[in-house]
């Protein structure tokens, strides 16, 4: 036992106690713990990775709780390194402002803001804008750049003293974040005081269905503690006074849900969107165990497939790369036992060039040496994003390398396959 993590005996939403685990993954380090040459000596710890689900409640969740001070004081990400993301919370700000009728000077708060992109495109549309960010060099950095952000967790606490010192909130944003959050109930409690009596919640986050669906098992890991659905959420709101009155669905992180929550009573209609989501939730058998038993032999069918061919190449003797140091690529290469096949990784952050993965520390190197070393194939650790990968380096297919795209299923991508637009 760690005193850096805990685990939780019942659910998050509800304090139910029957709890079924329905995907057990193997253990793994930190997913975005990328370490430098000078900590190659230092032993990094396993956690482990199991979802379980609430019988009660329907809640999908990771019973493991890394302490958040060892994961987000010194967090490394932003947003701007997720492709397309930047451009992404763009088209967010217009639409919710368009679709909320929100006016010039409205206060926006971002909780979990990062490096304030988003609040960014809400300041340009006239907004009252202020970021919560517990990473300090991150929050500094984007208050130097115009967006006041607080170097803070929020709980109720700093909600009382946000508002007294702000006024309420029209708009309060939680992208990609309250997955993340051990204490929910803390978190909401601190949200329905700083909203505004008609201000509106809104919460993006991947989405338990989509997950499933689309195989993005790898968006598993020790920050992401809870996998939403809309079901356990609608009642978690209503014991706060809080009622989710809308629900769109949203193309990132492999599919995810965006949950408009209004104050119980308050003047925006409630959606048929959300009634038909909770339908499609139930004759999905999202809530039952025979789906996650499809899942995860889905899974160890890709996983199979993938450790045949790798094998198979090693024996031959060919040079295996990967391409993509994400968080998502250290759930991959442990669950699937990646590492002793893999010489190094390359990825397009510059911050994660020239480190070394979590755990294993295999060498994450620039993109370019995929024409410097020119290795046999190349893992898209990355799969998400395999087409424009695939698009941008052309030339190394076309200088007889292969990229092997794993899920959702195996796919071998070689010059002639890039070229026809099929693979092998």
């Amino acid at each position: 036992m760690t005193s850096n993590f805990y685990r939780r005996d019942t659910c998050r939403l509800c304090s139910g106690k029957d709890l079924m685990r329905v995907l057990p993954l193997s253990p793994s380090a930190l997913c975005d713990a990328y370490i430098t040459k000078e900590h190659l000596h230092e032993t990094q710890e396993l956690f482990p990775l199991e979802l379980f689900m609430c019988r009660e409640c329907g809640y999908v969740f990771l019973p493991y709780v890394v302490d958040p001070e060892v994961i987000y004081r010194d967090y490394i990400y932003v947003s701007t390194s997720s492709m397309g993301l930047a451009d992404h919370f763009g088209k967010y700000a217009a639409h919710v402002h368009g679709r909320l009728k929100l006016a010039a000077g409205d206060l926006a708060v971002d909780i979990g803001s990062n490096d304030g992109t988003l609040l960014q495109a809400f300041k340009k549309l006239g907004m009252q804008v202020l970021g919560v960010e517990p990473a300090r060099e991150i929050a500094k950095s984007a208050t130097d750049r115009g967006v006041l952000t607080l170097p803070e967790f929020f709980d109720t606490p700093l909600a009382v003293k946000m508002a007294r010192e702000h006024g309420k909130a029209s708009l309060i944003t939680i992208n990609n974040l309250f997955a993340n959050i051990d204490d929910l109930q803390e978190v909401t409690r601190g949200v329905s005081e700083l909203l505004a009596p008609e201000g509106v919640l809104v919460i993006e986050s991947s989405y338990l269905a989509d997950m499933i669906q689309n195989m993005v098992f790898d968006f598993a890991y020790h920050e992401h503690l809870s996998y939403f659905s809309l079901k356990p959420l609608v009642s978690f709101f209503r014991r706060f006074g809080l009622e989710v009155f809308d629900v769109e669905r949203v193309g990132t992180k492999g599919g995810s849900m965006r949950y408009y929550v209004r104050k119980a009573g308050g003047k925006r209609e409630v959606s048929s969107a959300v009634a038909e989501l909770l339908g499609y939730e139930e004759r999905l058998g999202l809530y039952g165990e025979e789906l996650y038993l499809k899942f995860r032999e889905r899974i160890d069918d890709c996983k199979k497939e993938l450790i045949e061919l790798l094998q198979r190449l090693k024996s031959e003797g060919k040079s295996i790369a990967a391409y993509g140091g994400s968080a998502t690529s250290t759930t991959l290469i442990y669950h699937f036992g990646l590492a002793p096949f893999l010489e190094y990784i390359v990825d397009d952050n510059p911050a994660k060039q020239h480190t070394y993965s979590p755990g294993y520390h295999i060498p994450v190197l620039p993109s370019a040496e995929l024409y410097n070393r020119k290795p046999d194939c190349t893992v898209v650790l990355a799969w998400r994003y395999c087409e424009p990968i695939i698009a941008k380096h052309k030339a190394y297919l076309d200088g007889g390398g292969r990229f092997l795209v794993p899920i959702p299923r195996m796919r071998i991508i070689d010059s002639a396959a890039a070229g026809s637009g099929s693979a092998n």
